[in-house]
């Protein structure tokens, strides 16, 4: 078995009222400025304030940058970088989902190393570890409070880079469920299947071991069971909670493990046309399952297994097949768009997506490592 190496926070804060835990742990590091990450809807809903009022008590100052994107920019991190630098900051806060996350990693990147987000493009570019970050998580599903991939969109190259670096692992991530709990359905939905995507990738990429496995396979069940009541009743505490810990999972496993082909076509996706991640991650999902199943099909049985399907009696190929047809049933019963075409996708930009998603580091780790005309019918049969 090959050397594994495993990537994760310091400290990590998760269940109800677990965000008072967070302002300790600062105090502790005897942080005196804090950015605040975030955006503009978690600005308007008061959570900025009641962190900032948290933060306060605590002795801890706070400036705030709003101005994130839901696929946040390199404008974004150069925006937010500023106010860091005017402010003399020596902490970063992110609050929200993937794209505050990301965004703050981006800065607490650049704020250390010098240059600009586009420098760190790739695997492990950078000198030396980020600005102090604590992730404050209110969703279930990017798990980007606790990974070391930063996801910035390039508005020239209308690309999604991934920056997979050591030095933006979060110092602390916290999730309380209690944040969670006003998620839309959409925002549940798409989070819920982004975690799934995780999990699922994690667990048939090349870089899989036991410890990624065992993350894997129980987020997977964990999800399968929770998400469908998380998105039809958000105030339920446990499907929330049990969420919270799906996700965290899901992010244990490939943050060590890696991804796939999902998330390297899906980032094209987003940063082509700006759509939502999880939803391009969920229709793609079944689609490159289907292609990986050509060496992948005894994992996925067992992955179909980890979602509640009888798998006993079935070979290999048969597994596969239920696998693929759990997922197609639980993004349909969470209200996930069908088919790519829902999302305005052209097929004439099929090629230049398919060129892009095979630079993207995150196809390294693929099952099956694909061609061009191969990632461009995986897209075709995704429409």
């Amino acid at each position: 078995m090959a050397i594994s190496t495993f990537y994760i926070p310091s400290i990590n804060v998760i269940g109800a009222g677990c965000l008072t835990q967070a302002v300790s742990v600062m105090q502790d590091h005897h942080f005196r400025h804090a950015l605040i990450v975030t955006d503009s809807v978690l600005s308007q809903l008061g959570v900025v304030a009641q962190v900032q009022a948290l933060l306060a008590a605590g002795g801890i100052e706070s400036s705030v940058f709003d101005g994130t994107h839901p696929n946040p920019t390199c404008q974004n991190v150069a925006d937010g970088l500023a106010i860091l630098r005017a402010r003399a900051c020596d902490c970063v806060v992110s609050l929200g989902g993937g794209s505050p996350h990301d965004c703050a990693k981006g800065i607490a990147l650049v704020a250390a190393n010098g240059g600009e987000i586009k420098d760190y493009e790739g695997v492990d570019r950078s000198a030396k570890p980020q600005l102090p970050l604590i992730a404050i998580n209110t969703t279930a599903g990017t798990a980007s409070e606790m990974t070391r991939f930063c996801i910035i969109t390039d508005e020239a190259r209308h690309i999604k880079m991934a920056i997979v670096d050591k030095n933006v692992t979060p110092l602390l991530s916290v999730n309380d469920p209690q944040l969670m709990a006003g998620m839309p359905k959409g925002l549940t939905a798409a989070t819920g299947m982004d975690a799934l995507t995780h999990a699922v990738e994690a667990y048939v990429s090349t870089a899989a071991d036991p410890i990624t496995d065992a993350c894997a396979l129980k987020a997977i069940t964990m999800i399968a069971d929770n998400l469908r009541t998380a998105v039809e009743d958000g105030a339920n505490p446990q499907a929330r909670e049990a969420m919270a810990y799906a996700q965290f999972l899901a992010g244990m496993a490939f943050n060590n493990a890696s991804l796939g082909y999902v998330h390297a076509m899906a980032h094209q996706l987003g940063g082509f046309y700006n759509l939502p991640h999880g939803v391009c991650n969920a229709v793609l999902l079944p689609h490159v399952q289907a292609f990986n199943a050509q060496a992948a099909a005894g994992r996925l049985k067992e992955v179909a297994a980890a979602m509640g399907i009888a798998v006993e009696g079935m070979d290999d190929t048969q597994g596969a097949e239920a696998c693929i047809a759990a997922i197609r049933a639980l993004a349909k019963a969470v209200g996930i768009p069908e088919g790519l075409r829902a999302l305005q996708v052209r097929e004439e930009d099929f090629p230049t997506l398919a060129t892009n998603a095979l630079k993207d580091a995150c196809g390294f780790t693929n099952p099956v490592q694909a061609s061009h005309a191969e990632i461009m019918a995986i897209f075709a049969a995704a429409m």
